[in-house]
């Protein structure tokens, strides 16, 4: 008599990256290890994995050294550009002047924003700069956040004419 024993099946997993979030599972570029059904019925026929063969990880590893490479040049030119601003010495601004040192309306991001183009030939977005609130003559320090990590602080007079 021959004796048959029921084996348990084999759990198939396949390690994948993923190419796009997936809700309850990761992010893009995770390497993950997923059962096999769920791949290829489910993330494969979805474009949402791949599976991790050396060469397609070579490829995600030179993808990000590039991207790593070009967030450094951006953060470094930044870091130029701030250099350039706080060695230039203070801008001036002119304003329509009151009694005193009041000054007729105020300067504004986009005043700050037109000197620096006209004199450094530089194009600055308005929306980087942060003024104090200026209502009379005096010197006064602008703040430029030209990258996450780098900040600007441009010095600049108001005169009255």
């Amino acid at each position: 008599m021959v004796m048959v024993v029921a084996q348990k099946k084999a759990k198939k997993l396949r390690k994948i990256i993923l190419k796009e979030d997936v809700s309850e599972l990761g992010k893009k570029g995770q390497l993950l290890d997923v059962k096999a059904g769920y791949y290829r019925n489910y993330l494969h026929p979805l474009g949402m994995a791949q599976i991790a063969t050396p060469q397609f990880l070579k490829e995600m590893r030179l993808e990000e050294e590039r991207i790593e490479a070009e967030k450094k040049r951006v953060k470094e030119e930044a870091q130029q550009l701030a250099l350039i601003f706080e060695t230039v010495g203070a801008f001036k601004v002119k304003r329509k002047g009151g009694k005193g040192k009041q000054i007729f309306g105020t300067v504004t991001a986009q005043d700050l924003v037109d000197i620096i183009k006209a004199q450094l030939a530089r194009d600055v977005d308005k929306r980087i700069v942060t003024l104090p609130e200026i209502r009379e003559t005096g010197e006064y320090i602008a703040e430029l956040k030209l990258h996450p990590e780098v900040t600007a602080r441009v010095r600049f007079n108001v005169f009255a004419n």
